[in-house]
């Protein structure tokens, strides 16, 4: 009898225990709950952080997040208004507005993200597939290149250059969130922020623009390389000029600095040979004779000439004969 009121003691704390368990929850900070009994939502969501109350048993708990949740959609390709087929990829942040018309509705993040897939996908080809591609690239506050940059571009991308912006990748995407914001909200769901993060053109534009791309750098290239050579000819005129400037400028003092140095040394020799000109003579004669005789020309002279005085009077009139010949030849 003792020890089966014992169990019965034991088995009506353990029950004591177990729904006192059950009866109290804890939220933690960042978390939002909805009391569910029999499948279904009761009572309103739980939004403070702390230890809560619900029926053991019959009540259960189901917990979502308060914070900032990340949507990233799959990259779709769509062609924009003027036909050009692009890569459009997406990204969104939401959070769980009403807990209770969220489970109500999507139950799960997951099918929460699976309805954001369906609903943002949509409203981003509605937009992207009624705006030119420009207009998706660029903001509204595009400012045209000056005249300097649209010299060095070609003819057609200048005109796009030039285009106008009516709306701009700013205002497409607030456009992309208002429309998504007005789906959104039956189901417990607050869209935040929708942003696209790449655009990108499909493989075969994109050799397309690729080959533009490199003629278009071609031709720039080839520009600078005709300005490089025209500037190269000009320097190299004018150092060619500047050379010949300073050749000439040096040539002229060359013989400006030898002609005073000969002027110079024809004063010296003149004063010194007019101290005594016979040795001046008999000097000069010496040099005409170790210069010797044009070969291409014959002088015939007399043995009474003067230019052989200076030899004559080496030999008085009493000397050999012989030698007096020899001196004469």
């Amino acid at each position: 009898m003792k020890s089966t009121m014992q169990t019965v003691i034991f088995i009506l704390v353990v029950a004591i225990a177990v729904s006192l368990f059950s009866t109290f929850y804890t939220l933690e900070e960042g978390q939002q709950a909805v009391i569910v009994q029999f499948g279904r939502p009761v009572g309103q969501t739980v939004t403070e952080a702390g230890l809560h109350i619900k029926i053991p048993f019959i009540q259960d708990v189901r917990r979502f997040e308060k914070r900032l949740l990340i949507w990233d959609g799959d990259p779709n390709q769509i062609p924009t208004k003027g036909r050009e087929f692009i890569w459009v990829d997406t990204t969104a942040r939401w959070r769980i507005a009403d807990a209770k018309k969220f489970l109500e509705n999507v139950a799960t993040e997951a099918g929460a993200q699976s309805r954001l897939n369906d609903i943002i996908d949509s409203v981003v080809r509605d937009q992207v597939s009624s705006s030119e591609l420009v207009e998706l690239v660029r903001s509204s506050s595009w400012k045209v290149p000056g005249e300097e940059v649209l010299q060095e571009v070609a003819a057609e991308r200048e005109k796009e250059l030039k285009k106008k912006i009516s709306r701009g990748r700013e205002e497409i995407t607030r456009t992309i969130l208002t429309e998504a914001r007005r789906i959104i909200p039956q189901y417990g769901i607050e869209l935040v922020d929708v942003r696209i993060k790449r655009l990108d053109y499909v493989e075969s534009v994109r050799e397309k623009v690729y080959a533009r791309m490199i003629s278009e750098r071609k031709r720039i290239a080839a520009q600078f390389r005709s300005e490089g050579e025209g500037q190269s000819a000009e320097i190299l005129g004018t150092m060619e000029k500047e050379l010949r400037r300073i050749r000439s400028t040096a040539y002229r003092q060359v013989q400006e600095i030898r002609g005073k140095a000969d002027a110079e040394a024809t004063r010296i020799y003149a004063k010194s040979y007019s101290r005594n000109p016979e040795f001046y003579a008999f000097l000069r004669t010496l040099e005409v004779y170790g210069e010797g005789s044009n070969k291409n020309s014959v002088a015939i002279l007399t043995t009474d000439s003067d230019f052989y005085r200076y030899l004559k009077s080496a030999y008085p009139k009493g000397a050999s004969s012989g030698r007096g010949a020899a001196a004469q030849k």
